[in-house]
């Protein structure tokens, strides 16, 4: 027996010719190419505008209206001071003059009783006990200086 000197690797796969290729290439852009249907965009229609949300209802809030019947003669002026809406111990709330002898203040505001004393030219404090106001009613104060 002889031995052959050829070696026995694989054979390598025998390429396609390139005009073979070509030709393939060129049959398939010849092919009329197929084109998905367009689809239609959808058409916004203007939905009703969202209906806004109604603005929380405040709480009325209470106003109270305190009164002095008292004349202080011309030039004077009456001031509140307490505890309260808008009031302080330390420095007075101009009250206006409403007729000769009738001052009067308005407080917004408040749930707790409103604590207050009358001064002349917010200097001199009026005679007796505080008075006590509840909120949402309009008393008449007689002050007495």
């Amino acid at each position: 027996m002889k031995k052959s000197t050829k070696s026995k690797t694989p054979a390598a796969p025998q390429a396609t010719p390139v005009t073979a290729k070509k030709k393939a290439m060129t049959k398939k852009a010849a092919a009329p190419a197929t084109v998905a249907p367009a689809k239609k965009k959808a058409v916004k229609t203007a939905a009703a505008p969202a209906k806004k949300k109604a603005p929380a209802k405040k709480k009325a809030t209470a106003t109270t209206t305190i009164i002095a019947k008292v004349d202080v003669g011309f030039g004077n002026g009456l001031f509140l001071r307490g505890e309260g809406p808008g009031l302080s111990w330390d420095v007075g709330l101009a009250m206006a003059c409403t007729a000769d002898d009738e001052w009067s203040a308005t407080l917004t505001g408040g749930t707790a009783p409103i604590l207050c004393k009358v001064l002349l030219n917010d200097e001199t404090w009026c005679v007796g006990e505080d008075y006590v106001v509840e909120v949402g009613t309009s008393p008449v104060l007689s002050p007495s200086f």
